[in-house]
């Protein structure tokens, strides 16, 4: 089990070794990362290193448990969703996948590590299931969903694997693209299959505007 620090300077060295596995696991996968590479991106004795994280498993899964809590948060949206889907939508996308680009390297990694260990498997289940809760919660009460008998959680489900398998695609594995596509494009295109699956088509609503404007120009 990783260590939690309590002192400053101990505090300060673990979050040196999560930046350093960072790199290393963007570098070369969670398969072929060795702790000896991470004691040296840290500038560590291997000794040293194994004083916070017990094994390669150990340390990955901090620092996986981190950037996840940080695309929960990121993925937040300060609109409420009953206000205006359409702009809490495409906030709440565009947060998550700005988090995901800055992070694809070592996302890439953690689905090469659902493959071969279970505990990342279930990881990721989990960590997707907040997502999908929350935004449930959200409009459980909301009139204006039109979901023509399918059930809200699997329908959220669907559109938040769509999100993650383009975030993975896009940008995890943005070297195979024939042509880059910003954050932004990306959060739009989403958020257009996201709002028309539960809300139908924006022109209904008094729409029409293109999907993520609203937000774009609050920017």
């Amino acid at each position: 089990m990783a260590i939690e620090p309590t002192t400053p300077k101990g505090q300060r060295t673990r979050q040196t070794i999560l930046d350093a596995a960072s790199k290393v696991f963007t570098r070369d996968g969670y398969v072929d990362a060795r702790m000896s590479d991470v004691a040296d991106q840290a500038g560590l004795s291997l000794g040293g290193l194994y004083r916070y994280f017990e094994n390669k498993e150990d340390l990955f899964r901090s620092v996986i448990r981190d950037i996840h809590e940080e695309l929960f948060q990121q993925s937040r949206s300060s609109t409420p969703i009953a206000e205006d889907p359409e702009a809490a939508l495409f906030e709440a996308n565009l947060g998550y996948l700005q988090h995901y680009h800055a992070n694809s390297g070592v996302m890439r990694a953690f689905i090469e590590a659902t493959t071969v260990e279970g505990r990342f498997t279930t990881i990721w289940w989990t960590m997707r299931e907040r997502h999908v809760a929350r935004f449930v919660h959200a409009v459980e009460n909301d009139d204006r969903v039109q979901l023509d008998g399918f059930d809200p959680a699997t329908v959220a489900r669907a559109m938040a694997s769509l999100v993650e398998q383009t975030a993975y695609t896009t940008f995890a594995h943005a070297a195979l693209n024939t042509m880059p596509v910003d954050v932004e494009t990306v959060a739009r295109i989403v958020t257009r299959a996201w709002y028309r699956s539960f809300y139908g088509d924006p022109a209904a609503h008094g729409g029409g505007r293109k999907l993520g404007e609203t937000r774009l120009l609050k920017r």
